[in-house]
């Protein structure tokens, strides 16, 4: 069975007939467009939320590299983008956006916002799970002779991999999310095209058939982290 046959086959259960013809090719290129979105986001974002989560939990009071100073900086600047509504991030970030990519408007131009308010989400996500380590496992690697960076690369991170892979998996769907409202505003995607084809149109049966390809996809992302954390877990 082919995907117009399926999608083509959704149709009649809503009580019209879909015209692959007419929407399909612009379906597969704003699935193309989402998923794009979606893996270069968690990508940057993973690695940025990642870094600054570490940075949180090690420089707070009692870490490997603990500076009040540090610390401060960094609980500010997460603190200061975490509760903007990211259809306002959008405009916020707009001139940098423009700087780095020489446009606000388009899937690439998305990557940008997308990537930054993740990198800000994650980190508090990293540093919740990071705090979850006993003491006594960080104590017992310094008394080792274990430095700081050592500790940061060969103990807290395989220690807290089975969460972080959970909360990782959490970003995704919040990612997703997020490209939804992006393709509002012209990023192009899944969500951009359950507006502009189904929406706008009053065509329920294409904006059904965008939401369903986004609830499976966030389906299966979820069945992959949950997967991979067990496994993680069970060693």
């Amino acid at each position: 069975m082919t995907i117009a046959d399926l999608l083509g086959g959704l149709a009649p259960l809503v009580g019209a007939q879909w015209d692959w013809d007419r929407y399909g090719p612009l379906l597969l290129e704003a699935l193309g467009q989402t998923l794009w979105m979606v893996v270069a986001t968690l990508f940057f974002g993973g690695i940025g939320g990642l870094v600054v989560g570490l940075g949180l939990y090690v420089t707070r009071r009692g870490g490997i590299l603990a500076s009040r100073t540090a610390n401060g900086i960094l609980n500010l600047i997460v603190n200061f983008f975490r509760p903007i509504p990211f259809i306002v991030f959008l405009a916020v970030v707009a001139p940098f956006t423009s700087f780095i990519v020489g446009t606000y408007i388009g899937t690439a131009a998305a990557i940008v916002p997308l990537s930054i308010a993740t990198t800000f989400g994650f980190s508090r996500i990293v540093e919740q799970n990071l705090v979850t380590i006993q003491p006594g496992v960080i104590e017992a690697a310094r008394a080792a002779g274990g430095g700081p960076w050592r500790i940061i690369l060969t103990l807290l991170v395989p220690e807290a991999l089975g969460p972080l892979i959970l909360g990782y998996t959490f970003v995704f769907v919040a990612v997703v999310d997020m490209t939804a409202v992006a393709g509002a505003v012209g990023a192009g995607g899944l969500g951009s095209f359950a507006l502009q084809y189904g929406f706008r149109r009053w065509d329920f049966v294409t904006l059904w058939i965008a939401v369903g390809l986004i609830i499976v996809l966030v389906q299966l992302g979820q069945l992959l982290g949950n997967a991979l954390a067990r496994r993680v877990l069970r060693r």
